[in-house]
């Protein structure tokens, strides 16, 4: 099957909610209003709490008569119980399994599915980087927030067409004989962004053997931009265009920032190998603010007028390995919705600046190198490009 790139489409309506003791209630209470079907493509399913009310909810569904189907990665979900996989099969839910994992596959058990993607009645989309699992949905023990940063996004359009068709191609996939493993990125048609009006939206993806217009659409929109470019990842290992887009927009005055991960990270390792390109970044004009309170899994662009966000976190393992799929939207009243989310976290962030890197000390500088230069070599092993 060739590529397909998703065009735009207008009368979209965009829902912004941050933190899963937000989201995460209109997940199961969109779960408990389903009426014909709901599909799910989720990455992290984890047995817990929060899974508990997930599979409560799709039974009450199946009970209803919904047809529900659900697409999980092998990995992802390696947590999620035999108990649990038993009920949700007895009660009616169709499952299927992304890639099951096995050293006989060599480097193709590295290829994951790590989109999040919820479609209720084919009218409704949920998009953004959550995991059915505590860490994204339960509140802390103060009973605040989740001890996961994250957005989810609830879409309702034209736009929901075209995710279902992404999960469609997708789930009639799974099962088949396929060879395993992405593409270099190659030059694709990006649709002309709208630069003005209200309820814009279009599907960006990465996909199996296909092109990555995810990178494509925030390269291209980098080269266009004229006012800001924010960017939330909660993995800072971007590849060289995209530094390179960065500096050069900071360079013609463009308010360049980045949202990142402070100590408060699951992998303490990517924090440090990315940290080897703060100084270039830095002198370039790109402002660098490390998120302090919890660790932000946050996977957010915003150039100018213009929204990307979904699943991808533009590193080098997720572009060069996973499936990801990101809502991109032009629409005034998301775009202030995000820009007010990217002010409340750097405002809990510590910014980083020439003074602070030079006055590192030596043991911070050591695992700088250390971890770097480990990352050159994972990438040259699997010939990951830079």
């Amino acid at each position: 099957m060739s590529s397909r790139v998703y065009e735009w489409h207008q009368d979209n309506q965009f829902t912004l909610r941050v933190d899963g003791h937000r989201y995460f209630p209109r997940l199961l209470e969109a779960f408990d209003q389903a009426q014909s079907s709901i599909d799910i493509e989720m990455y992290l399913v984890t047995s817990g709490a929060s899974c508990d009310q997930v599979i409560d909810a799709l039974l009450r569904a199946a009970e209803r008569g919904v047809e529900i189907r659900f697409l999980f990665d092998a990995i992802g979900s390696e947590k999620l119980k035999e108990d649990d996989r038993d009920r949700l099969r007895d009660g009616g839910v169709e499952l299927r399994i992304y890639n099951p994992a096995s050293w006989y596959h060599g480097r193709r058990m590295f290829h994951r599915d790590h989109r999040k993607l919820i479609i209720i009645d084919r009218r409704i989309t949920f998009v953004g980087g959550t995991g059915f699992t505590d860490e994204f949905c339960q509140t802390d023990d103060d009973g605040q927030c989740p001890r996961w940063h994250e957005q989810m996004l609830e879409v309702q359009g034209p736009v929901v067409a075209d995710w279902l068709d992404l999960f469609e191609t997708e789930w009639g996939r799974v099962g088949r004989f396929q060879r395993r493993g992405l593409s270099a990125v190659r030059r694709v048609r990006i649709p002309p962004q709208p630069k003005h009006g209200e309820g814009y939206g279009r599907v960006s993806y990465i996909g199996a053997r296909e092109q990555k217009e995810v990178v494509a659409s925030l390269l291209s929109a980098l080269a266009d931009s004229s006012e800001r470019a924010w960017l939330a990842t909660p993995y800072f290992l971007p590849s060289w265009r995209i530094r390179r887009s960065l500096m050069r927009a900071a360079r013609r005055g463009v308010d360049v920032r980045l949202l990142l991960c402070g100590t408060s990270i699951d992998h303490p390792a990517v924090l440090y190998a990315g940290q080897r390109y703060y100084r270039r970044l830095l002198k370039a004009g790109v402002r660098i603010f490390e998120f302090q309170p919890r660790f932000t899994h946050l996977k957010t662009a915003m150039v100018d007028n213009w929204v990307s966000l979904g699943s991808c976190n533009f590193d080098h393992w997720t572009l060069h390995w996973n499936l990801e799929a990101n809502q991109q939207a032009v629409d005034p009243t998301l775009t202030r919705a995000v820009t007010e989310s990217f002010e409340n976290d750097f405002a809990e962030s510590h910014e980083w600046t020439l003074a602070r890197w030079r006055n590192l000390p030596l043991s911070h500088r050591l695992k700088i190198r250390v971890w770097g230069q480990i990352n050159r070599w994972v990438m040259r092993i699997f010939g990951i490009q830079r």
